[in-house]
């Protein structure tokens, strides 16, 4: 401290104490630029590892996730459904007023986009579907569990 106080001294007497203050606030940047290279080096040695170790962090960062329920009344309404699937929100489709032949023309888009983006598809009920993204596990225990049933207590009908 006592040193530096005299560098002050120095470089003040000849005119030089603003362009001291400058190197000094130069080398204070470099260690800070110095430190923050480290850190992003340490960091992209940990991701390097992890991608050794086959491990993946599934971390989307945004914790919300997002859900949107249709109800379409026309065949044109699966490109927004799509946009939504490619967006990784879940979709629940209620195509129940939808004619038979319509229907079936959208459930066959759905199920062809959700297979291209690596979605899941399933029927909830008769005519609703839901429509998941990846990063999105469905379970429908309630459907196993009726279908277990069924096929135990299937001379009981």
């Amino acid at each position: 401290m006592a040193l530096k106080n005299a560098a002050e001294k120095v470089w003040g007497f000849f005119g030089l104490k603003d362009e001291y203050e400058d190197s000094l606030e130069r080398e204070e940047k470099q260690k800070n630029n110095d430190e923050i290279f480290s850190m992003n080096k340490q960091n992209n040695t940990s991701e390097s590892q992890n991608l050794n170790n086959k491990v993946v962090n599934l971390h989307t960062g945004n914790s919300l996730a997002r859900m949107t329920i249709i109800k379409p009344v026309a065949y044109e309404e699966v490109l927004g459904i799509c946009d939504d699937l490619k967006n990784r929100k879940i979709v629940i489709v209620n195509a129940t007023i939808l004619e038979p032949k319509v229907a079936q023309r959208t459930v066959d888009f759905l199920c062809g986009a959700s297979y291209a983006l690596d979605a899941e598809f399933q029927e909830v009920e008769k005519s609703i579907y839901i429509l998941a993204p990846s990063n999105v596990e469905v379970t429908n225990e309630l459907k196993k569990e009726i279908q277990t049933k069924s096929s135990l207590f299937s001379w009981a009908k």
